[in-house]
């Protein structure tokens, strides 16, 4: 059994998203991303992978196809390959996310 303690994840910078793995497997992906204030990830777009995003701490304003929502601690979003996903912190807060997709993204370049 593979666990994680994501407290021990948690980190921030200014001047970027911190982004943790957390588990990968062949079939599932997950990482922590740490949004200071002010910052945003994305756009991020995944052809073959459906993503859940659990706002884990914090307030979060989501863009997915153009649909705009502003979410707290607990909730999720559910993102479809293939769509465009915008997160930025919606608070003077740091936010912390738990992002999991299946199956894995390819490995490239995100920007964001």
């Amino acid at each position: 059994m593979e666990s994680r303690d994501l407290k021990s994840l948690v980190r921030f910078s200014q001047d970027a998203v911190q982004r943790m793995p957390v588990h990968e497997s062949f079939r599932i992906w997950s990482e922590l991303l740490c949004v200071s204030s002010n910052q945003s990830v994305g756009p991020i777009r995944d052809e073959d992978s459906d993503a859940i995003f659990l706002i884990v701490a914090g307030e979060a304003a989501f863009q997915v196809e153009g649909k705009r929502k502003r979410l707290e601690q607990w909730a999720t979003v559910l993102v479809p390959a293939g769509s465009d996903v915008v997160v930025t912190n919606a608070s003077v807060d740091p936010l912390v996310l738990l992002v999991t997709a299946a199956p894995p993204p390819v490995h490239r370049e995100v920007t964001g």
